[in-house]
């Protein structure tokens, strides 16, 4: 298959029967047809896989003609999609508007981030508070953008989320074992006795951080850059709202150890280290209140 003047690559062929052939950059575009996934050497003039979800019938038919430009495979799907059959795809970013998706749409997004962690979630809506968008954002989008908007800017944003596919890194897959723990970067989950943590795709990402940093402790802000991708401001609490919440998790699965060390003024330590029982430590985690983040 060609893909641009002057030169090949082999990929495989994902064009409906019956499509005819097309030139140039755009050889591979998608536009309704189903989303196959890519296979073999990254080409890096096949961009995302995307699906979108929205029923604005002029904006989706702007946003087509410039995907297809592009040469990008692209779907468009029913507001009746579920975010289990969304989740079971294969796509690199999905564009929604929550907005079509009734009083159920929290519980949508949140159950979609948390099958798929891999995929780029972009929220594309109308008016919006801000609440509803940290609620977004903290539920695990990766981006939020109001309408009206450009498809260029929509475009460029979702060149942002998946620059990581253009620019392939080898991922370490091997399991990570932490006391009673057992992370396992292939299923993005983590494990206490063989039993699922049930981890939310930002949790995930935190224990992973963590594992990662070999014991040694991880400040709040790089902590808030590698999971955010951007400049923690002054008073932001994320990063302590999710340690809280993961803390939970681990302590209430594998009471015998405590994971989660906080160095105050610093950061954040993962170590598996034999809990003291009937300590004071314990006393507190048991009344311990939920922590609620600051408003925005």
């Amino acid at each position: 298959m060609e893909t641009s003047a002057g030169s090949k690559r082999r990929v495989p062929r994902t064009r409906a029967r019956g499509a005819a052939p097309r030139s140039g950059a755009a050889a591979s575009s998608g536009g309704a047809l189903p989303v196959q996934e890519l296979r073999g050497e990254v080409d890096e003039t096949v961009g995302p896989r995307v699906a979108i979800l929205d029923s604005d019938s002029g904006f989706l038919v702007v946003l087509a003609k410039r995907l297809e430009r592009l040469g990008w495979k692209h779907r468009v799907l029913s507001p009746r999609v579920t975010s289990k059959t969304l989740a079971s795809m294969e796509v690199d970013a999905v564009i929604v508007d929550i907005s079509i998706l009734g009083a159920q749409r929290w519980k949508w997004l949140a159950r979609l981030c948390d099958q798929r962690p891999d995929v780029r979630v972009i929220v594309c809506t109308g008016a919006s508070t801000v609440a509803e968008r940290v609620c977004g954002l903290r539920l695990g989008a990766d981006d939020w953008l109001s309408k009206p908007c450009h498809p260029e800017e929509l475009i460029a944003r979702i060149e942002v989320v998946t620059a990581h596919r253009r620019r392939p890194e080898q991922r370490e897959l091997e399991p990570v074992s932490i006391g009673e723990v057992e992370i396992r970067p292939d299923q993005y989950q983590a494990f206490v006795r063989g039993r699922s943590l049930r981890l939310t795709r930002r949790e995930y990402q935190l224990i992973e951080l963590l594992s990662r940093a070999g014991g040694e402790v991880l400040p709040r802000e790089e902590i808030y850059e590698c999971l955010w991708g951007g400049r923690m401001i002054r008073n932001d609490r994320s990063v302590d709202v999710f340690v809280h919440k993961l803390r939970r998790k681990l302590e209430r699965a594998s009471p015998g150890w405590r994971y989660v060390h906080t160095h105050f003024g610093i950061g954040y330590r993962l170590a598996g280290e034999p809990a003291e029982r009937g300590s004071v430590r314990d006393l507190l985690i048991a009344e311990e209140p939920v922590l609620e983040p600051l408003a925005a």
